[in-house]
């Protein structure tokens, strides 16, 4: 397993504190190694101060750990998921970010009501649907995954990349865990701006489908116009 994905994924779980989107254990980060078939996972329960590299759980596609010396998250299940259903991601984060997770136990999508959100994210941030008694009581964690997935059925996941789980709280991804990382960021403070949107109104429209092209596509995509791109 390469040193380099270990330390971005340690380095993607202490920048989820840093930004604030952590508080005491509660989040997590994993990069995948696709070649090699392999997830690098926070350990369930370790305080992030305590954290080394060599401290990421390496585990397989089905989530199943591949050594003994510390247990993995314990949404490893929900990555494993995504990262099957996702085959164009490098990283996944989880949060309880203050906003984002209002907007998930309140089950309300977050509309893109600004140039700011789609400079991020190609339209609406969706919420699942809630799982069922019997998804909750046989294998919740991997259920997780699998309403995120279905919830993603008609959309690109690179193109919104996070999701609001109900009644939980946000996922996010990206093509490396840094890039998961930065769009966890993004939700959190398009989520901000949306719950105070709708306290002003409740009933905020979109943006025009004109101005959330000219916004994202500025940004993504191979006609993207931000940025130095490869000037030197």
């Amino acid at each position: 397993m390469s040193g380099d994905l270990r330390h971005a994924v340690l380095q993607a779980n202490l920048d989820t504190v840093r930004h604030g989107l952590v508080i005491s254990t509660f989040g997590n980060a994993s990069g995948i190694d696709r070649a090699a078939g392999r997830i690098l996972i926070k350990p369930s329960g370790v305080p992030y101060d305590r954290l080394s590299a060599e401290d990421m759980v390496a585990c397989d596609l089905d989530g199943r750990a591949q050594d003994n010396r510390l247990r993995p998250s314990s949404d490893l299940a929900t990555h494993a998921v995504l990262y099957r259903a996702f085959p164009g991601i490098g990283g996944v984060v989880h949060t309880h970010s203050t906003y984002a997770t209002i907007m998930a136990q309140a089950r309300r999508a977050i509309p893109c009501l600004g140039t700011t959100h789609a400079d991020y994210f190609y339209g609406t941030i969706p919420v699942t649907r809630d799982l069922t008694p019997d998804e909750i009581a046989q294998d919740y964690v991997g259920n997780t995954g699998r309403v995120i997935a279905e919830t993603f059925a008609e959309l690109d996941p690179l193109a919104v990349p996070a999701v609001l789980v109900a009644g939980h709280g946000p996922f996010a991804w990206g093509r490396t865990p840094a890039e998961a990382v930065h769009n966890a960021q993004m939700l959190e403070f398009v989520a901000q701006m949306a719950w105070h949107n709708m306290a002003l109104n409740p009933d905020p429209q979109p943006i025009s489908e004109a101005l959330l092209d000219r916004h994202y596509l500025r940004k993504h995509g191979a006609q993207a116009t931000y940025g130095q791109g490869d000037v030197q």
